[in-house]
């Protein structure tokens, strides 16, 4: 910038000194602002003198005797003396004075109307530095106000990139102190307080005597949040509410929803809520005004303690605005401070469903009561699921010790205690192989009639519930094709038995001494199991998970070429749940085994060139977070040489007990078996020796023994992927230079996953007419700093009469397929040129 000053002075002097005339131009340089640089300027027709302010005797003497011919700039960093001090006074007459002040250099050298110029001289005391005034250049401003000059010098000193108040505002919020904030000092030094405080009150109405940023941030969240609240503020409040809210509003949701400031907005709402005494005053609220207020963080545990005390009335009608419990839940996870009560939100949600089955009714014959567990009660195991999979995340639960009493008792004793009584009062009554296919014909049903390789995943343990939440997940991928059965386990529904049930087979037995026997054959160990699969499927194999998921990507394909069926064997539940010290983790093992099981499909898809998938498991299992009680265990009289577990014992004669029921090993098997296998009527379990006993299995119960099988079909194709998202991140709700330039983010680095794409990006009316230049960006940066990833692109509108009461649209369009990816709406107020002269 000052390189351009110069240029100007040079050419203006030399302008100055041409002709053949002699001529004396004084240069009085009031404040030295260019002592340094006088000697560098290229005067080409005249000679540099130096004045002082004690020789001007010789100084006149010398140029009006000794040296009359030569042209001379005579240059005095002072300011011109008085007339009766200046001795040079008469030599002036008949001489030009030259008048190169800083503020006329900037006027002229920005291209700002003249009428201008008292503001920049105003604030000279910012262009001092060289670095400042390159900065204010670098903001490359296109028309020039009072306003967006003083915006700009504001921008400068808070190190914004471009010269938006909003930006501005949240800089000087989000940056520094609220008390003694460095950048209102830096403002101080410039005579720039003044003109903050002036455009606070025109963009936020706040106005004051004495003006405090703990004011303007009081003033914001009020306003913001009597824009929310149904119902009055409190009076207390009344005083900062601005009558400005459309702007507040605008600035506090870019600041709350833009991942880069979330938790400076957090920090500013914690400051504010603590000044109002928020939690004592809102809590004498109503809780249905507040539903849609999301201010502060105190709202949501006020209601959060709402929700809590009508699932304790077991009130699962109560309703805020119309919007029920769920509703409630959902619409706050979604909400700014969602994120951190996400965990309360869904254990609540869970927690309604739990209760409203307090008044179950299950069905009484078999085939009923199977088809309305696969259709609906399925949900009550897996909102329990859910419930304690999110109690189990919270860092402090003793508020919620009731509502957990309150899930496990009805979910025990009025669900869980009804609906297996009922399935085994069934069972032990029909025909249970006409109500669902049995899964000892799984081969037969699922794996031989396929004509093309097949993948079959056993994953232990993973009872109906868990497997529908793996098919909801595999729905909502656009590549897969999944559909969901289900088929009734072997029983006693134990790992070794339903494992060979799942093997091809003409024979199943359980032997006298415990064995599991495949057409005559063991089959406990992974090469036994392969052994009887290639007996029916020569090009078959079996491998386990944790084996799987270590492979490379030629290794992982190299497992499955050439062959027509692979059966993986995945253990997380089981593995988790049979464990004493565990058996506690088990739902967490649940999420984890459904985000296995799907990364496994989709990376054998991808690099194994297999398409078709069968999921199931062995068995499912029942868990109940309360230990139990002696009353809940069965002293059983089995002989000595009975296969004895938890919940069931198989023996050659029927156990006896009002709690007990016996069925036909042959009947279940499909084979001449005489044993008989006795299970609890109920949860309870045989009394035995060591172990874990909250998760059990092996027992009658639909949780037990209906079991998942989901067919899934992959489309051909690359690996899910998607674009390479932008955000934008500057603060901006108004535009006010025909030129303007506005900082993004890619908000993700480009992957394996995220792909590389291209976006236009431009402004557009609410007609569509398209009012800016349109920016290309190439999404391809790879960086994990996210600062690195930050970008600029510079718009040029359209110069011609906007409508500051219309909206108008920054928008963004992935160029690969022309989706629109982001909209953010603006206020025009840009100065017509062709109406006040000011070119473009």
């Amino acid at each position: 910038m000052a390189e351009l000053n110069l240029k100007q002075i040079t050419d203006k002097l030399n302008n100055e000194f041409t002709g053949d005339t002699r001529k004396l131009v004084f240069w009085y340089d009031e404040k030295a602002e260019f002592e340094d640089d006088i000697d560098t300027l290229d005067i080409s027709n005249a000679k540099i003198y130096h004045l002082e302010k004690d020789n001007q005797f010789y100084t006149k003497y010398f140029l009006e005797r000794q040296d009359t011919a030569t042209n001379y700039l005579i240059y005095a960093p002072f300011p011109r003396p008085q007339v009766r001090d200046n001795h040079l006074e008469d030599v002036l007459l008949y001489s030009k004075q030259f008048f190169a002040d800083r503020a006329s250099l900037l006027t002229v050298d920005l291209g700002i109307d003249q009428k201008y110029k008292p503001v920049i001289q105003k604030y000279i005391k910012f262009f001092g530095a060289k670095d400042r005034t390159q900065k204010f250049y670098d903001l490359e401003l296109e028309n020039f106000t009072k306003e967006s000059i003083e915006v700009a010098l504001m921008s400068v000193l808070c190190k914004t990139k471009i010269a938006f108040f909003d930006e501005v505002v949240r800089v000087i919020l989000t940056e520094g102190e609220l008390d003694d904030n460095k950048f209102l000092g830096e403002f101080e030094k410039y005579d720039l307080l003044e003109p903050f405080w002036r455009l606070c009150e025109e963009q936020f109405g706040y106005t004051d005597v004495k003006p405090t940023l703990e004011k303007l941030v009081i003033t914001m969240f009020v306003t913001y949040t009597q824009r929310y609240l149904q119902g009055e503020l409190p009076q207390a409040w009344k005083s900062f509410a601005s009558y400005k809210s459309g702007n507040i509003i605008a600035f506090l949701d870019s600041l709350m929803n833009n991942v880069l400031y979330r938790e400076q907005y957090n920090e500013l709402s914690s400051y504010v809520a603590r000044n109002l005494q928020a939690k004592t005053i809102l809590e004498s609220y109503n809780p249905e005004v507040l539903v849609n207020c999301y201010t502060f963080e105190v709202i949501d545990e006020i209601l959060i303690a709402w929700v809590n005390d009508r699932l304790l009335n077991e009130d699962i009608g109560a309703k805020l605005n119309n919007l029920s419990i769920p509703e409630i839940c959902k619409d706050r996870r979604k909400r700014h401070f969602g994120e951190q009560y996400r965990s309360e939100y869904h254990m609540l949600e869970s927690a309604f469903h739990v209760i409203s089955a307090a008044k179950y009714q299950g069905k009484e014959n078999f085939k009923d009561i199977s088809k309305q567990y696969i259709t609906a009660d399925y949900k009550i195991d897996q909102q329990y699921r859910k419930f304690y999979f999110n109690y189990d995340q919270l860092s402090e639960n003793a508020h919620f010790e009731k509502i957990r009493d309150l899930v496990e008792n009805i979910y025990t004793n009025e669900y869980l205690s009804k609906g297996v009584y009922s399935w085994n009062q069934a069972l032990s009554k029909e025909d249970f192989a006409s109500a669902l296919p049995l899964q000892r014909n799984f081969y037969s049903k699922y794996i031989q009639p396929s004509k093309d390789r097949v993948v079959v995943i056993i994953s232990d343990a993973m009872r109906y519930e868990v497997g529908q939440t793996l098919f909801a997940k595999l729905e909502n991928d656009e590549k897969c094709t999944p559909k969901l059965e289900a088929v009734l386990s072997v029983l006693p529904s134990y790992t070794r038995l339903g494992m060979a049930a799942l093997l091809p087979h003409k024979t199943l037995e359980l032997t006298d001494d415990s064995r599991v026997l495949v057409d005559g054959m063991p089959c406990d160990s992974l090469k036994q199991r392969e052994s009887v699969i290639n007996l029916y499927s020569p090009n078959s194999r079996c491998i386990q998970f944790d084996d799987l998921k270590l492979l490379k990507k030629t290794e992982l394909r190299e497992v499955f070429t050439g062959m027509d069926v692979v059966y993986v064997y995945h253990n997380q539940i089981d593995a988790r749940g049979d464990k004493l010290n565990t058996e506690n983790e088990v739902f967490t093992a649940c999420n984890e085994a459904v985000e296995e099981l799907f990364a496994l499909i989709k990376r054998i898809s991808t690099n194994a060139n297999t398409l078709h998938f069968i999921v199931t498991a062995d068995h499912g299992f029942i868990y109940k977070r309360d230990k139990l009680q002696e009353t809940d265990k069965i002293i059983h009289l089995a002989d000595k040489d009975a296969f004895v577990n938890r919940r069931f014992v198989v023996s050659k004669d029927a156990l006896f007990d009002d709690g007990i029921i016996s069925l036909s090993m042959g009947e279940i098997l499909g084979n001449s078996d005489s044993k008989m296998v006795s299970v609890p009527v109920s949860s309870n379990v045989f009394k035995v020796p060591g172990g874990g006993q909250n998760f059990v299995h092996g027992g009658s119960s639909p949780q037990e023994m209906i079991i998942p099988v989901i067919d899934v079909k992959v489309e051909k194709g690359h690996a899910d992927t998607r674009p390479a998202q932008i955000v934008l991140v500057s603060m901006v709700q108004k535009i006010t230079n025909l030129i303007s330039s506005l900082d993004f983010i890619q908000s993700e680095p480009v992957s394996d996953v995220i792909k590389e794409t291209s976006y236009k990006v431009f402004f557009i009316s609410e007609d569509n007419e398209k009012i800016s230049n349109e920016c290309i960006y190439i999404a391809d940066k790879k960086d994990n700093d996210p600062s690195k990833r930050i970008f600029r692109l510079k718009f040029n509108f359209k110069n011609k009469q906007y409508d500051k009461s219309k909206r108008y649209y920054l928008v963004a369009y992935d160029e690969k397929n022309d989706v629109e990816v982001l909209r953010h709406g603006v206020v025009m107020d840009i100065a017509f040129a062709d109406d006040f002269g000011f070119g473009v």
